[in-house]
């Protein structure tokens, strides 16, 4: 219910929201041995990457704290009757921002679209173990031809 109660305000003020989330007294905090913050975004941040990634390196630093992005980025035009943030940037722009945020937090970035998934940390990592496994299946087979399949 409320998040359908929200409404489009023209605004990403992602420094205030990240200080409302983690400057906030976690319940119980004690007894977790991490905390996340999602992040799910469909344009730049109000504020410039360099100054919110300090924030977050300094917030995040000495902590368990990540904060994880997920940028949808819709490609469609806005039209005159829409209303424009207070900043803007291409889609391109906007996932360098926002993987430079990510690094200082050591979270994982995701960006898909309408299209399909443009960018995963996930996936990054799930194809780097595949071509890990293929390295490894092809110097197995060499070194069983090498021997003259002998044991």
């Amino acid at each position: 219910r409320w998040i359908l109660s929200l409404q489009c305000k023209g605004s990403r003020n992602f420094m205030s929201a990240l200080r409302r989330a983690v400057e906030v007294d976690f319940k119980d905090k004690d007894k977790h041995k991490s905390q996340g913050i999602y992040l799910l975004t469909t344009g730049i941040p109000d504020q410039e990457a360099h100054t919110l990634s300090a924030y977050v390196a300094e917030t995040c630093s000495g902590c368990d704290l990540q904060l994880h992005v997920c940028l949808f980025s819709v490609m469609a035009d806005v039209d005159s009757s829409s209303v424009v943030p207070a900043r803007y940037a291409n889609p391109a722009e906007t996932a360098g921002a926002f993987k430079e945020i990510v690094q200082a937090a050591n979270g994982r970035f995701h960006w898909f679209g309408e299209a399909g998934i443009f960018e995963s940390d996930d996936i990054n990592i799930i194809v780097s173990e595949m071509e890990k496994a293929i390295s490894y299946s092809h110097k197995v087979c060499m070194l069983c031809f090498s021997s003259g399949g002998k044991k």
